[in-house]
């Protein structure tokens, strides 16, 4: 289960190829333990309750700080494996720019995200399902 929710990591930059819907959403729940852990750490150290003058408390600046940083770390393999996802469906990785859309657009790449992908190979590579040692009688 753990190299599922690492792949997005090994595969850095690599917006190329194919990946499962189990990649995705095994990579999600890793990004929301992670943030749960800081928002956690950041709760043991006061960041939600402010300091004596009404203003933010270290413990809130280090999590704002801890999150601003995971989040610039996170965010290639975020849209890597997003463009994947999509190429899995043999759509375009540009999709990834409907999720700029005021309020609708992250249902619609919300909801692209829970298709499966297309049986066999598409114009972006072979289907991830038949690389993981799956006979032709499961597919």
């Amino acid at each position: 289960m753990m190299e599922w929710m690492l792949m997005p990591l090994k595969r850095y930059a690599d917006f190329s190829g194919r990946s499962r819907r189990k990649e995705y959403w095994m990579f999600a729940l890793l990004q929301l333990i992670i943030i749960f852990a800081i928002a956690i750490i950041g709760g043991i150290l006061g960041a939600f309750s402010p300091d004596a003058s009404g203003g933010m408390s270290f413990g809130g600046g280090l999590m704002f700080g801890l999150f601003g940083l995971y989040a610039l770390a996170i965010i290639v393999p975020s849209i890597a494996v997003q463009v994947r996802r999509f190429h899995d469906q043999d759509k375009s990785g540009w999709f990834v720019l409907l999720g700029f859309i005021p309020y609708i657009g992250g249902i619609i790449v919300l909801v692209f995200m829970c298709l499966d992908g297309t049986k066999g190979k598409n114009r972006f590579g072979d289907d991830p399902k038949m690389s993981d040692n799956v006979g032709d009688v499961f597919n």
